[in-house]
C-alpha cells in the first residue's frame, strides 16, 4: 500500500485561513478575467447592481451565490465567460445618506449648492461606496472585477444621454403636467412600481355635501378628508337610480363654500360607500382621469412637503395629517359628518423612506412605454425570453398589459441630470446629447438646464448593453450581448427586468438576455420577513464568520427552490458545515492512499467492466450524479444540484464506497489495491469539480494538494457526461448488498448490541441468483457488520431467539440470546413509551383546543403538528422494537 507519511491537509478544516488564501490567489492571478476566444460559445451575466450605499444582506448572498454557481460552471465548461460587476448610484438613497451626514454638521445641501453637494456625494462614494463590492468578493463572487462599472461613470453617462435624446426625438419621451406619486420626505416623484403598498387600519369618513340650492345633500365616503379642500366635482355612476335626478344640480363644497358640479362616470363603484365619489383631480390618480374626461378644474391644496397651501384657505400651514383631524372636527361641529367607520385599506409608501405617498399633479418627464412594452411582451410570448419559474408569466403579462407611462424625472441633485435646456429669451426647449451653447431658434446663449435628474431605474434599464460599451460597437458587445441569463429576485420584475427588455429590444433590436431566473425572497425559518426591529435578521457576514462561506453558499443553494420564499434556518447552515467537514475528512482519508498516484491510474476507469462490483457501482453512480448536476445547472434547478451532490457525496461516496474499499486499500493484493486507488482518485476529482461552483474554497484547497501538477480548480474542465460508466446491473446488486448490511446494522442498533461485539446472522433468500451474490460477498458483509459468521440459505427455519429484518424478499435473522437482556430492554422501552404517550397527549390537547388554533401564530400551530407527527412515529418505532424483543425465545 502506498501512503503519505504526512497528510497535506490539516486535521481540521480552518475555513477562515483557506478562504482568505484562495480569494487572494484568484484575484492576484486574474482568474476571473473574461476571455473572448474565437470559436467558443459565450456565457455572460450582468450583476443586478447593488446600491452604492448597500451592505451585504442575505438576499444579496443568495442572488450572487446563484450567479457565481452558473459563472463558475460555464467557465469550467470552456465558454467565453463574463460575469460583469458594478454598482448603482441609487439617487434617492445616496442623496439621503449624504444629507443626513450634512445634518450632523448643521448644514443642508442648499447651504453647499448643487455643484459642491455633488462633489460631496462623489467623495462619499469614493470613501464608502466600495463596501459591498469587497463583501461580494469575500462571498467568492468570481466577477471580472477589472470591468466593474458604475451607473454614473463616464461611459454609462454617455449611454444615458444618448438614449434620452433618441427617445425624445422619436416622440417617446415628453414633458407634461400629470398626476404622479409624490414623496413629501424625499421631495421627488416616484414611478408606480417604486410605491410599496401596505395594509393598514384606517377610517372611512361619510361626509354630507349639501346641494347648492339647499334642497338636500349627498353623502360621499373618503379615507382622506383633508383632500376635500381640493374637490372640483362629485361623480356618480350613470346607472345609479339614487342619483338620476342630480344632473345639473350644483354641490356646495363644505368648509369652502365653492360650488362644484355633479358628473356621471362609469368608473364610480356603486357599491362602495354611498356610490357618490368626491373628485379631487390634483390629489388622486383615478380622480385625475375622471376630471380629465369631464373637464374639471385642477386644484392643488398641498405643497411638496405635504403641508396645506394657500388654496386650502384657513387650513394653510397645517401638515396634511393635522389638517385631516381639523377638517373632521370642523365637519362634526357643522353637523356634516354623517358617520365614521373602521376601514382596512392599502396605502402607498415610498420604497426608500416609507413615507406615505401623496398623489399630486406635477410637471414631469415621462416615457411613453406602450410601444416599448409591446416589443417586450412579444419577445416573451414567442420564447426569445424565457422566465423561470413559469408561474411568473401571467403576472408579467398582466402588468405589462396595464402599464402606464413611466415618470422618469426626480427632484433631487444626485443622478443623471436631464439633458434638456430652455432658452430664457424665446422659451425654446432644446434636448441634445452634448451641452448646447446657443439656442438654435433665436441664437441666445441664455440657456437654463433642467434641474431634475433621471430616475435611477432609467440608467439601470440600459445595464446589459451600456456596460459593454454601447453606443460604441465594441468587441465586448459583439461577444457577450445578448447576455445569457439574468438572475434577480421577483420583486423587481417590473422595476428593472421589464424595463431592460424594453430598452434592449428598442436600442439593440435584440433581447437583453435569453433567460430570466426569478429567485425567491429569503425569510426567517418561520416565514417572516427579516427585520432588525424583530431581531430575526441573519447577517451573512456573521454567518460566514461562524460557519464559513462554503457552508452558507451551500445552504442557500439547497434552499433555492423555485418559489416565492426561502425559509432560512441557521441550524441548517450549521448542518451543512458538517457536510463541508465530511468532504474534508474524506479527502484526508483518500490522500493517505492516493497521495503518490501518477496520472496513469486514470486509465483503469477507461475499462470499467474489468473492475470489481463496488468500483463499477460507484462509477455508475458518479455518472448519474454528473448528468443530474449538469441538468440541474442547465435548468436553474439549484436546489436539486445541491441535493444530488449531498446525497451522492455523503451517503454513497463517504458512507458506502470509502468504507467498502478499505479492505482493498489495505490489501496485499496489488491489483485490488491499485484499482481501489485509481477509482478513488478519479471519483474524488469529480466530486471536487461538481462541488466547486457551489463551494469554491474547500474544493480549491483539496484540489491543490492532490497528486500531480495542478492548475487552479476553477479553470479545470467540468465533468463531462459518462454514459459508458452507467451500469444498472451493478447498481442493483450493490443496492441488495447495502440493504442486507443496513438490516443487520439496524438490528444491532435497535437491540443496543455493543459495537465491538461479534454476532452471527442468517440470510434466507429463495432466489438463486441473489443467493449467489450474497455468497460471493459474504465476507464483505460480515466485515462491515462485525459478524462472526453469516449463513446464507434458500430455505430454513427461523433461528431461535432471533430479531428479524425483511428486505424485499430477503429475510435477515440475528440470534440475540445471550446478547440482550430482554426483560430489561422491554422495561426501558416501556418507560420511553409512557413518556412519549404523555407528551403526545399534551400536544394533542393543544391541537384539539379551538382557541389555541384560532389565536396562535400559524408557525406555532405548524410546529405543534410536526411534534405530534414525530411523537406518533416514535411510538410506532417503540411498538416495533417491543414486538421484536417479545419474539425472542
Amino acid at each position: 500500500m502506498a501512503s503519505n507519511e504526512e497528510n497535506l491537509l490539516s486535521k481540521g478544516y480552518d475555513f477562515s485561513l483557506i478562504e482568505e488564501k484562495w480569494l487572494r490567489h484568484w484575484l492576484e492571478h486574474d482568474c476571473f478575467a473574461a476571455k473572448m476566444e474565437e470559436g467558443r460559445p459565450s456565457f455572460s451575466i450582468v450583476i443586478p447592481p447593488p446600491n452604492v450605499t448597500g451592505v451585504l444582506h442575505v438576499g444579496h448572498a443568495l442572488n450572487n451565490t446563484l450567479q457565481d454557481i452558473l459563472t463558475r460552471y460555464h467557465r469550467m465548461c470552456g465558454d467565453n465567460t463574463l460575469w460583469l460587476p458594478g454598482t448603482d448610484h441609487a439617487g434617492i438613497a445616496t442623496q439621503n445618506v449624504v444629507e443626513r451626514q450634512l445634518a450632523t454638521e448643521g448644514k443642508s445641501r442648499h447651504d453647499l449648492g448643487r455643484e459642491a453637494f455633488i462633489d460631496r456625494v462623489w467623495g462619499w462614494r469614493e470613501d464608502k461606496g466600495g463596501t459591498i463590492i469587497n463583501q461580494l468578493k469575500r462571498l467568492g463572487s468570481s466577477c471580472d472585477w477589472r470591468r466593474e462599472r458604475f451607473t454614473m461613470d463616464e461611459g454609462l453617462s454617455t449611454a444615458v444621454r444618448e438614449v434620452f435624446v433618441r427617445l425624445y426625438k422619436e416622440g417617446l419621451i415628453y414633458k407634461g403636467d400629470y398626476i404622479v406619486n409624490w414623496c413629501p420626505r424625499c421631495h421627488t416623484a416616484l414611478a408606480d412600481d417604486e410605491v410599496e403598498h401596505e395594509d393598514r387600519k384606517g377610517k372611512l369618513y361619510h361626509i354630507r355635501y349639501p346641494y347648492a340650492d339647499g334642497s338636500g345633500y349627498v353623502v360621499v365616503a373618503t379615507t382622506r378628508p383633508e383632500t376635500m379642500l381640493g374637490d372640483t366635482g362629485v361623480a356618480v355612476h350613470p346607472d345609479d337610480e339614487r342619483y338620476r335626478d342630480l344632473a345639473g344640480v350644483g354641490i356646495r363644497l363644505p368648509l369652502t363654500g365653492r360650488v362644484i358640479p355633479v358628473v356621471y362616470d362609469h368608473h364610480v363603484q356603486m357599491e362602495f360607500g354611498t356610490g357618490a365619489l368626491k373628485v379631487t383631480p390634483s390629489h388622486d390618480r383615478d380622480d385625475y382621469e375622471i376630471g380629465r374626461r369631464h373637464g374639471l378644474d385642477l386644484l392643488k391644496v398641498m405643497d411638496d412637503m405635504g403641508v396645506m397651501n394657500e388654496a386650502a384657505g384657513k387650513y394653510q400651514g397645517l401638515d396634511r395629517f393635522a389638517c385631516r383631524q381639523q377638517v373632521v372636527a370642523d365637519l362634526q361641529e357643522l353637523g356634516l359628518l354623517d358617520k365614521v367607520e373602521d376601514y382596512d385599506h392599502a396605502i402607498g409608501l415610498c420604497y426608500r423612506c416609507k413615507t406615505v405617498i401623496e398623489p399630486t399633479t406635477s410637471m414631469q418627464w415621462f416615457v411613453s412605454v406602450r410601444p416599448l412594452a409591446d416589443k417586450a411582451v412579444a419577445a416573451v410570448r414567442d420564447g426569445r425570453i424565457r422566465i423561470y419559474p413559469r408561474t411568473w408569466y401571467n403576472t408579467f403579462y398582466g402588468w405589462m398589459d396595464n402599464i402606464r407611462d413611466w415618470c422618469i424625472s426626480r427632484q433631487i441633485w444626485w443622478g443623471h441630470r436631464i439633458p434638456a435646456w430652455t432658452c430664457r429669451d424665446c422659451g425654446e426647449l432644446i434636448v441634445e446629447a452634448t451641452d448646447p451653447v446657443r439656442c438654435p431658434q433665436c441664437g441666445s446663449s441664455r440657456l437654463e438646464q433642467e434641474h431634475d435628474v433621471l430616475d435611477t431605474w432609467f440608467s439601470s434599464a440600459l445595464w446589459p448593453f451600456s456596460t459593454l460599451g454601447w453606443p460604441e460597437p465594441t468587441r465586448e458587445l459583439a461577444t457577450f450581448y445578448p447576455t445569457s441569463v439574468l438572475i434577480t429576485s421577483f420583486d423587481i420584475l417590473f422595476f428593472w427586468v421589464a424595463r431592460m427588455m424594453m430598452m434592449g429590444l428598442h436600442f439593440m433590436d435584440e433581447v437583453p438576455f435569453r433567460d430570466v431566473y426569478l429567485h425567491a425572497l429569503v425569510r426567517d425559518k418561520h416565514g417572516k420577513k427579516m427585520s432588525k426591529s424583530t431581531g430575526n435578521v441573519l447577517d451573512p457576514l456573521e454567518v460566514m464568520d461562524r460557519y464559513g462561506t462554503d457552508a452558507m453558499r451551500f445552504t442557500l443553494t439547497a434552499f433555492a427552490a423555485q418559489g416565492r420564499e426561502i425559509r432560512l434556518d441557521e441550524d441548517r447552515i450549521e448542518g451543512y458545515r458538517f457536510f463541508i467537514n465530511k468532504i474534508w475528512n474524506a479527502a484526508r482519508f483518500a490522500l493517505m492512499h492516493v497521495g503518490d498516484c501518477g496520472p496513469e491510474v486514470r486509465g483503469v476507469c477507461e475499462q470499467p467492466q474489468q473492475l470489481s462490483l463496488v468500483h463499477r457501482w460507484i462509477l455508475s453512480r458518479t455518472a448519474a450524479t454528473i448528468a443530474a448536476v449538469r441538468d440541474g445547472l442547465d435548468g436553474y434547478q439549484f436546489n436539486d444540484v445541491a441535493s444530488v451532490n449531498y446525497q451522492f457525496i455523503w451517503h454513497e461516496f463517504c458512507d458506502w464506497y470509502l468504507e467498502w474499499i478499505k479492505a482493498d486499500l489495505f490489501s496485499t493484493d496489488a491489483r485490488a489495491q491499485s484499482d481501489a486507488r485509481a477509482v478513488l482518485l478519479t471519483v474524488l476529482e469529480i466530486v471536487l469539480k461538481l462541488m466547486h461552483p457551489l463551494t469554491p474554497f474547500v474544493t480549491e484547497e483539496i484540489w491543490s494538494v492532490l497528486p500531480g501538477e495542478r492548475r487552479t480548480l476553477m479553470l479545470e474542465s467540468f465533468p463531462e457526461r459518462q454514459e459508458r460508466w452507467a451500469d444498472p446491473a451493478a447498481e442493483g446488486q450493490m443496492t441488495t448488498l447495502m440493504g442486507i448490511i443496513t438490516g443487520i446494522r439496524n438490528i444491532r442498533s435497535e437491540a443496543d448490541i455493543h459495537p465491538s461485539a461479534r454476532i452471527e446472522a442468517c440470510v434466507v433468500c429463495a432466489d438463486a441468483e441473489t443467493k449467489a451474490l450474497i455468497d460471493a460477498y459474504a465476507a464483505a458483509i460480515a466485515d462491515m457488520t462485525r459478524l462472526s459468521g453469516l449463513a446464507v440459505q434458500v430455505l430454513g427455519d427461523k433461528p431461535a431467539d432471533a430479531a428479524t429484518y425483511i428486505y424485499n424478499d430477503i429475510e435477515i435473522y440475528v440470534p440475540l440470546k445471550g446478547l440482550v437482556d430482554v426483560a430489561a430492554e422491554l422495561q426501558k422501552l416501556g418507560r420511553e413509551r409512557e413518556k412519549t404517550e404523555a407528551r403526545l397527549r399534551q400536544v394533542s390537547g393543544k391541537l384539539g383546543n379551538a382557541k389555541f388554533l384560532a389565536n396562535a401564530p400559524a408557525e406555532v400551530v405548524a410546529g405543534e403538528r410536526e411534534k405530534k407527527a414525530a411523537l406518533e412515529a416514535r411510538l410506532a418505532a417503540i411498538a416495533e422494537a417491543e414486538a421484536r424483543l417479545k419474539n425472542i425465545g
